[in-house]
């Protein structure tokens, strides 16, 4: 009889299902232990520490998989935040400036999180790649900015790209390029996991190769590793021993995530004396950001909340705009030396978010991930800043990407703003149809980008194309029929107009 079956047998006997699902779990974690160790056979030995590392951080999310289970929040416990937790920026700029800016930013650290890859707009390689910009590409951008900073005050803000082994190569490549630029930039990678079959729970992978029939085993495993690979890195200490303090993160693809000096202000000098050890820009939400995670009261701290871990009976409750009225940017400031305590004391509690993925030959996988603002429970004095919306300018689609190319915003030092001649402070809603998904199609469909200052509302769908120095103001839906093709001419003004599949406009 084998072994398993005798703990089987005996868990029967025992507490009946309880303990037979502790066997179960116990089993399925020495399975995997020792694939895990037979992938770590074929490392070549330069990469061996490092593989090493990866799968060690694996082998610990996936233990807290097996322990978790069902929604990681109890909604009975889901209060609001008391109000002092969540201070609105016009009270943080108010306490203006210090009188010497660069003693300030000298402490201070950019990190933008790189992993991500262009697929969901049609490009191959790393998003921070694209042009957004009079043919800036975001990384492009980002530079121009610290390196605006680092001029005007006479500082050496670093800057540090947190890349993936989807993007590491493509971006290394390009740093070449700001060599004689004034920002120092360095790299650090995320981790690499291994995708898990959705069956058996063990790993797809049989090597470390990520390539040929390795290429879908692998992922990075969401920001929320930064923590870990950061420290793991060697860049934490060195930053620390260089008198930086604080950590500004945020996405590459967020335009509006540019250094705040109010909000860095706050944090060297916080007004009751208090360190503040995390910073989470928030901002009011819009019905475009119902699933946006929130930040609520929990047991006594700030907790972020995603809406994966919302009960399915509170889901509708939690897209509420008037109960939970703001959410989280992604923009953060934290501190260096909080994180090398947390992180050596392996107190950085996150959420473990359990992604499904279909690999390209049918396969079934998930993928466990975690998410860096469900980290703000575990640091001390946390704080929620609600900021305007223009510090929340993300490109995640073509629709994004018109907004950010038109008129509506002028560029400046690598900065985005939106044009005094804007009569309204907010953004117009744009959707785009799955024509002008990928930017190439997109780029081909406009001669130039419209005039947008007075659109309120732009709605395309089908084959259609945009001449030269077309205006869209008020409401504009434009509807091309399948098999037909709309063509806007060349200098034409169209303001609250329906065009559908015949030509014909008409007044909306």
């Amino acid at each position: 009889m084998s072994r398993f079956v005798q703990d089987l047998s005996k868990a029967m006997s025992q507490d009946g299902a309880s303990q037979f699902q502790e066997v179960i779990r116990q089993e399925l974690e020495l399975s995997v232990k020792k694939e895990l160790e037979k992938i770590l056979t074929t490392a070549p030995s330069h990469e061996f520490e490092h593989t090493k590392k990866d799968l060690d951080g694996f082998r610990k999310l996936f233990h807290r998989f097996l322990q978790e289970k069902g929604p990681s929040v109890d909604w009975g416990k889901i209060q609001r935040p008391p109000e002092d937790s969540i201070q609105p920026y016009e009270k943080i700029k108010a306490r203006g400036l210090p009188d010497n800016v660069s003693s300030v930013l000298n402490k201070l650290v950019v990190v933008k999180l790189n992993g991500g890859l262009g697929t969901s707009m049609g490009c191959k390689g790393p998003k921070s790649l694209i042009g957004v910009r009079n043919e800036n590409t975001f990384l492009d951008l980002t530079v121009q900015q610290i390196e605006h900073l680092n001029k005007t005050y006479d500082t050496d803000v670093p800057l540090v790209l947190m890349n993936s082994f989807n993007t590491d190569e493509d971006t290394k490549k390009i740093l070449q390029k700001y060599n004689h630029c004034r920002v120092k930039i360095y790299t650090f990678n995320q981790s690499r996991y291994p995708r898990i079959n959705k069956e058996s729970l063990l790993p797809v992978a049989k090597n470390v190769s990520y390539s040929g029939e390795n290429t879908e085993a692998w992922y990075p495993p969401g920001h929320g590793d930064i923590y870990a690979s950061f420290y793991n890195s060697g860049l934490l200490d060195t930053f620390i021993g260089e008198g930086k303090e604080y950590i500004f993160v945020s996405n590459i693809d967020n335009l509006g995530a540019t250094v705040d000096l109010y909000i860095l202000n706050h944090l060297m000098n916080p007004p009751n004396g208090k360190p503040c050890e995390f910073v989470m820009e928030v901002t009011n939400k819009t019905r475009a950001d119902v699933k946006g995670g929130t930040l609520t009261q929990y047991e006594g701290k700030l907790r972020l909340v995603e809406i994966a871990q919302v009960p399915k009976a509170h889901v509708d409750e939690f897209k509420s705009v008037s109960k939970f009225k703001i959410f989280n940017t992604n923009n953060l400031w934290i501190s260096l030396a909080a994180v090398k305590r947390l992180q050596e004391q392996n107190a950085i509690d996150m959420e473990i978010i359990v992604n499904p993925k279909t690999l390209d030959g049918g396969l079934n996988v998930i993928q466990l991930e975690t998410a860096v603002g469900a980290a703000i429970k575990s640091f001390e004095n946390s704080l929620g800043i609600n900021v305007p919306r223009s510090r929340f300018l993300p490109v995640k689609t073509t629709s994004d990407l018109l907004l950010v190319m038109s008129n509506l915003y002028s560029l400046n030092a690598g900065s985005l703003t939106m044009s005094e001649k804007r009569e309204f402070p907010t953004v117009p809603l744009v959707k785009l149809g799955s024509s002008f998904t990928k930017v190439q199609d997109y780029l081909r469909r406009f001669e130039s980008i419209p005039d947008m200052l007075e659109l309120d509302h732009l709605t395309v769908s089908g084959d259609v194309t945009f001449g030269k120095n077309v205006s869209l103001k008020g409401t504009v839906i434009i509807i091309a029929n399948h098999g037909d093709r709309i063509d806007i001419p060349p200098g034409a003004v169209l303001e609250n107009k329906i065009v559908s599949g015949n030509l014909r406009i008409l007044d909306h």
